[in-house]
């Protein structure tokens, strides 16, 4: 850009003749006056704006991702009504933000045209007094324009210089919000022991922890079975137990190691995570299952077995290299989740964290559910599952008992059961008191 050679031009200029500069200052002046005027008359609708249409557009999103149960209930009209209330006023405000810009843009052309004017006034003027040549005149008027015009370039692109500047901020505002994290040497394998000492989390934004003071540990090979009513800290418990959140006080330790402050690619190939809402990737069933790597076919058909998918697998157009679409789009929701169960039971894990793993699943589906978990205990690997029904929680060694974030009850299988009651549609809740 030419802008850093506006002060020189200007110097040139005065070099010319004195008179010559101070009529190219004085342009560069009000010019410059200028653009502050329009950075602050646009600063705040402009960033308004873009706030605005920041939510419409995640608004948008969040229709597409949930199109289902916008079809299925009819909710499409009352969705593109918030839509257009919240582009209606991104646009309102674009306009208004617009107009001042234009209006301003405007002004500094008019302001450049009178100052050319004014310089081959004074120009003419100085050569009739025979101060300089018609030569020097021509060359003041060309170094003014080129000096002058970045200037007017910056007033006319200043929506979106500031769009590109907010834009920034929040990309650094996301990145400050990241713990940072350096460069670890590998650790060995782990044998599955899992420590958590004082647990606590608060969510970003929130005033009250959703857990508290949570303490328990598990020998390498033993399970856990996490209940409790719904928003009790279950799934959020599971995420420090995989490192995917790092807690407000407390440890979470996987043989000794913390892992929050383990490197994830390291950690990760001890760990299989089957979260509350499944997400598959684009691909084939065989790179889901592997972790979207090349993988190794026995092991691949060795997760997949093990999870009870093989047969299924195999009923598919082209068994594991089936394109499952975005998501898993080709999939039901039963399929996705037994192949991102598979995922979790892939590779040498050495710790299982499973969120409602029969959330979807058939009958079928969770008697290999069932037996997959009950091969993973003879296999000595440690096991975290939530669950609530009682044919999961039977294969546990233990039971941990969450209420609104603190612990209710933990221990053996056998003697926490009994205080855990039975209603109606089959699943165990724990009982008041």
């Amino acid at each position: 850009m030419d802008a850093p050679w506006t002060p020189i031009f200007i110097a040139i200029v005065f070099l010319l003749h004195p008179v010559l500069g101070w009529v190219s200052l004085v342009g560069a002046g009000i010019l410059f006056a200028l653009a502050l005027f329009n950075e602050l008359a646009t600063r705040k609708l402009l960033a308004r704006s873009s706030a605005s249409s920041f939510v419409s557009l995640r608004q948008a999103e969040a229709t597409v991702q949930n199109s289902d149960v916008v079809r299925a209930m009819g909710m499409a009209p009352n969705l593109i009504q918030r839509w257009q209330l919240r582009n209606s006023e991104t646009v309102a405000l674009q306009a208004r933000a617009s107009n001042r810009s234009g209006a301003i843009t405007s002004a500094s052309k008019f302001v450049r045209l009178v100052l050319q004017i004014a310089m081959l006034g004074t120009g003419a003027w100085l050569v009739l007094q025979a101060e300089i040549t018609p030569g020097v005149m021509i060359a003041g008027s060309i170094l003014m324009a080129r000096a002058l015009a970045p200037v007017e370039q910056a007033i006319g692109a200043w929506r979106s210089a500031v769009a590109a500047r907010d834009a920034y901020k929040r990309v650094k505002q996301l990145l400050a919000a990241l713990p940072a994290t350096a460069a670890a040497m590998p650790l060995p394998a782990p044998k599955g022991h899992i420590n958590v000492e004082g647990l606590a989390y608060v969510h970003p934004g929130a005033a009250d922890p959703v857990l508290r003071g949570v303490t328990f540990e598990l020998e390498a090979g033993e399970s856990l079975a996490l209940t409790g009513p719904s928003a009790s800290g279950k799934t959020t418990l599971a995420r420090l137990l995989v490192g995917n959140l790092t807690p407000r006080t407390g440890h979470a330790r996987l043989d000794g190691m913390d892992v929050a402050a383990w490197d994830a690619e390291d950690r990760g190939q001890y760990i299989g995570y089957l979260p509350q809402d499944v997400e598959l990737f684009s691909g084939t069933v065989r790179e889901n299952i592997a972790r979207m790597s090349e993988g190794d076919t026995e092991d691949i058909i060795a997760a997949a077995k093990l999870a009870g998918v093989h047969e299924m697998i195999m009923r598919l157009a082209k068994g594991y290299e089936t394109q499952i679409g975005d998501g898993g789009a080709a999939l039901s929701g039963g399929e996705r989740q037994r192949i991102a169960l598979a995922r979790a039971l892939y590779g040498n894990s050495k710790l299982i964290v499973l969120d409602e793993p029969n959330a979807s699943l058939d009958s079928e589906g969770e008697a290999a559910l069932v037996d997959a978990l009950q091969i993973l205990g003879k296999n000595k690997v440690t096991m975290v599952v939530i669950a609530h029904r009682p044919s999961i929680l039977r294969t546990m060694d233990k039971v941990l008992v969450l209420r609104e974030g603190v612990m209710s009850a933990f221990g053996p299988r056998d003697e926490i059961l009994p205080a855990v009651a039975a209603p109606s549609s089959g699943e165990m809740a724990p009982r008041a008191g």
